[in-house]
């Protein structure tokens, strides 16, 4: 610049406007670089951010389809348990006393009964509406109101089953209830498969921070501690923050499940 100016006129005016020139389009250089830069920062960002949300889609999908696999497995087992329970005692029962055998029966149909109604709520929710089809019906999980019919089909299935509640009963949010519901029917449905009992105790203990579910029967032991019902138990308390033991019972006998939930700070008790 300065030779090409020195040798044509060699005023600085055209030397400052030289300059300004080139300023110029140095300055547009490194705002179009810029520019550029910003916007592959952008896009990459955006293709992070539809990579989040695309895992976590997809880990949503993953938390839903293991909640769905707990409550089949919940019920079918739970129900087909005691039919089985009830069938293979119908036999007998109607040799020794009909009336029994009867009362074995109908605990079968409405077993069944109540399985489907389950499995139908459970399928038509996971089935999209869609036109002419009438929206799938919605109705709450079952909770700690449904525990006294739980415990009674049980009952009549198999073990004598005794339920006592100490502390200060308090309203539970509806997904808690649920679980509570949903870990004493797998506790029971293992004892009607695997302990051969004569006796289950059923605890509920309402303490100052945390609710301990107890299910203690005087069947054959512990066997496993690692079957699937025992995992689901463990996957739906740690969902809430809280703790699982399970093995021998007092002295080696029989076999407890204890399990502690975490109580909401300030629930109100329970008026009765």
């Amino acid at each position: 610049v300065f030779p090409s100016v020195a040798w044509n006129t060699g005023e600085a005016r055209e030397l400052l406007f030289s300059l300004f020139v080139f300023g110029a389009a140095y300055a547009f250089g490194r705002l179009n670089h810029t520019r550029k830069a910003y916007v592959a920062a952008v896009e990459d960002r955006a293709l992070q951010a539809e990579l989040g949300r695309r895992i976590e889609a997809e880990r949503a999908a993953e938390r839903e389809r293991a909640r769905i696999a707990r409550e089949m497995h919940d019920i079918l087992s739970h129900a087909v348990s005691l039919m089985i329970v009830q069938a293979e005692a119908g036999p007998v029962a109607v040799r020794a006393a009909p009336e029994r055998a009867e009362a074995a029966f109908d605990a079968i149909s409405e077993t069944g009964r109540d399985a489907m109604v389950q499995l139908r709520r459970m399928l038509g929710v996971l089935r999209e509406d869609g036109p002419g089809r009438a929206p799938a019906p919605r109705s709450p999980q079952p909770g700690l109101a449904e525990l006294p019919a739980l415990l009674a089909r049980v009952r009549g299935g198999g073990p004598e089953v005794a339920c006592t509640t100490t502390g200060t009963p308090r309203t539970l949010p509806q997904d808690t209830g649920a679980t509570v519901y949903r870990i004493v029917q797998e506790a029971l449905t293992n004892v009607v498969k695997h302990a051969r009992a004569d006796r289950v105790d059923v605890e509920l203990t309402y303490g100052e921070q945390e609710l301990t579910i107890m299910v203690r029967d005087d069947g054959q032991g512990p066997g496993t501690t690692q079957g699937l019902g025992l995992i689901g138990i463990r996957e739906r308390a740690a969902a809430h923050g809280g703790t699982v033991r399970a093995g021998g019972g007092p002295g080696g006998q029989g076999f407890e499940l204890v399990v502690g939930l975490p109580l909401a700070p300030g629930a109100e008790g329970v008026r009765t």
